[in-house]
């Protein structure tokens, strides 16, 4: 097995972005058209994401307005969204549903910043994960005479590098995250 560093950089990168989602879940008290990613609506059989039934917007900062491309399919995403665990009180109006994002009170910032953090450790486990790997395989390398011990060091650190980047990125992400929660 060779040491690819685009790999681990690639591997770090998916990391990163997962996290993005999982923040962009993550309610702030304003309106985001991500909000709603989570919710799927029982529909004709099968379950879809709501973004397959239905184009979500934010009209106002307090406000989601999901317009149903299927008049049939209005109360089984008003029931979806209701059902979400989201906290969220769907008024149907036609094709459109107009979705109020209600305040925050300081116990559910609170809640939401602890939420942030545990999906930001979780991002450096696996940060940490992919670098285990990669310099696993740098010292078998090393072990099977594939590189000096010279390349070794320079190839750890490089590993090492790309690691502190991807934390530094993690790190920086939770602190606009919590700035978001606590500041609506």
């Amino acid at each position: 097995m060779a040491y690819n560093k685009e790999d681990i950089k690639r591997r770090m990168d998916g990391v990163i972005e997962s996290l993005q989602k999982e923040f962009s879940g993550l309610r702030t008290g304003r309106a985001s058209v991500n909000f709603l990613d989570p919710v799927v609506v029982d529909m004709y059989g099968s379950k879809m994401p709501i973004n397959q039934v239905s184009t979500v917007s934010a009209p106002e900062p307090r406000m989601l307005s999901v317009q149903v491309w299927d008049t049939s399919a209005v109360k089984a995403v008003e029931k979806a969204i209701r059902d979400s665990g989201l906290g969220l009180n769907p008024m149907p109006d036609g094709n459109n549903i107009r979705i109020p994002i209600p305040d925050l009170n300081e116990e559910r910032r609170k809640e939401l910043s602890r939420i942030a953090g545990k999906y930001a450790e979780n991002a450096r486990i696996s940060v940490r994960s992919v670098r285990k790997d990669g310099m696993d395989t740098v010292k078998k390398m090393q072990k099977d005479g594939e590189i000096s011990e010279d390349e070794l060091k320079r190839l750890s650190d490089e590993v090492q590098k790309l690691t502190d980047d991807a934390i530094k990125k993690i790190d920086d992400m939770l602190d606009d995250k919590e700035q978001d929660i606590m500041t609506v």
